[in-house]
């Protein structure tokens, strides 16, 4: 069992001293090894003596994802080329790719916490897990597929790119645990029930992350595939998936704080703010030899709690992400993020959670309209009954956001599927 009762059921103040050592060690190196940091340190007149414990954080800088575009591709690396033993990095899609090295003892601290994330999940030595992230300069395959071995487990290497295959193999190999996206497993579990085959699989667990996701969705999937799905959280700039995960009580993600050291600052001031409120997500790692970033900026919404929970561990946790402060939209003054959408069509029990959101510009005008897949059965009732979803639709969605959209229901599979991140929002505005 991959559980590390010594660092998941620790005193608040035990971890609390545990984290000030690894922060004031983390400081010295990065300040002794890292051109970047040295000056942006000598520029807040830090030195690494300066910072003994977590309480002098708020002393340090903030690093940002343009720090990792402007010092491309290794000026952050704060360990000599030799002892970099993998290389990973963004698809550079806003810019310039970002890079991230890991050493060997990287490797291993990342597989071990991803081990510990698949235990939250249920998954064991026994178990054969299916890991349908995509391999290759994203994390998530390859970060998924570590832990899965230092758990013990039997890994099928699927990617992503043959949903066919896929479920073929995991009824052949009796895949009991899957990693995936979570709108991918919808698109899985729909080809399952297309098939016949959804009482055929021995699925029992699934470790779902890269993309927001709402406990609506999740109790969608666990009630289509008679499992129980869990939400992973990393990014290639800390470590990779195995940041934080949720138990089998989802009351929020547990953050391994004994490798990672999370705040809660407000976007706007950048000041830190109380538990329990929202507001965006910072890291510092602690424990990272290839690269490690003092107060990384994640740009994901979020609250934390450092509440004991139910299932004994002492960890904090941060609540099911909001969104992205990057990834809001602000259409006629009205911030709108795709989760509230989301969440408001799977309340309703009449739509699927396949959605797009176009926003377009009419005469000076932001305007909104959502495409929502509906069962096949609406489009042979009455006009009137489409109607009439139509119209309930829009007004859910508005109650939710703020904000009149209009709503073009469209047939089941109509909408691409996507086996990476979904695709929720076409911003036509972007493209005048």
């Amino acid at each position: 069992m991959i559980w590390n009762e010594a660092k998941e059921c620790m005193s608040r103040d035990e971890m609390t001293a545990l984290q000030s050592k690894r922060l004031a060690k983390t400081v010295n190196r990065v300040y002794h090894n890292v051109e970047y940091y040295r000056k942006k340190m000598q520029a807040a007149g830090i030195e690494p003596g300066d910072i003994t414990g977590i309480e002098d954080l708020h002393k340090l800088p903030y690093t940002t994802k343009d720090d990792l575009r402007d010092t491309y591709p290794f000026g952050l690396f704060a360990a000599p080329q030799q002892e970099i033993v993998r290389i990973h990095a963004s698809s550079g899609t806003t810019g310039k790719a970002t890079v991230v090295g890991y050493t060997r003892k990287d490797i291993d601290v990342w597989s071990e916490c991803v081990a510990r994330a698949l235990t939250m999940a249920g998954v064991g030595k026994g178990d054969t897990i299916q890991v349908a992230y995509g391999y290759g300069l994203f994390t998530g395959g390859l970060g998924a597929h570590y832990g899965a071995e230092h758990l013990g487990a039997t890994v099928v290497p699927m990617s992503t790119g043959n949903t066919k295959r896929l479920t073929t193999m995991m009824e052949d190999f009796g895949v009991t645990a899957i990693a995936c996206t979570p709108s991918y497993l919808l698109h899985i579990a729909e080809t399952l029930e297309a098939e016949g085959n959804l009482g055929n699989i021995k699925l029992k667990a699934a470790i779902c992350g890269a993309e927001p996701w709402t406990e609506a969705m999740r109790l969608q999937i666990e009630e289509k595939l008679n499992i129980n799905a869990h939400d992973i959280y990393g990014l290639s700039e800390i470590m990779g998936p195995g940041v934080a995960c949720d138990c089998t009580y989802h009351s929020g993600l547990h953050v391994y704080e004994d490798h990672f050291l999370p705040e809660i600052i407000s976007p706007e001031t950048l000041m830190p703010i109380a538990a329990g409120e929202t507001g965006e997500l910072v890291f510092t790692t602690l424990t990272k030899e290839g690269i490690p970033l003092i107060r990384y900026r994640t740009k994901d919404l979020t609250s934390i709690n450092y509440d004991v929970c139910e299932c004994g561990r002492t960890l904090s946790r941060i609540s099911r992400f909001k969104g992205r402060s990057d990834d809001m939209l602000i259409i006629r003054g009205v911030n709108v993020f795709p989760s509230q959408v989301e969440a408001a069509l799977l309340e309703m029990g009449e739509t699927s959670p396949h959605y797009i959101m176009i926003v377009d510009r009419v005469n000076n005008l932001d305007i909104l309209e959502v495409h929502v897949e509906v069962e096949e059965h609406f489009f042979s009732d009455e006009i009137r009954k489409l109607e009439d979803l139509t119209r309930k639709i829009e007004r859910t969605i508005q109650e939710a956001i703020g904000l009149a959209v209009k709503v073009k229901l469209v047939e089941p599979r109509t909408i691409e599927r996507s086996m990476g991140k979904a695709v929720r929002v076409v911003d036509k505005r972007k493209l005048i």
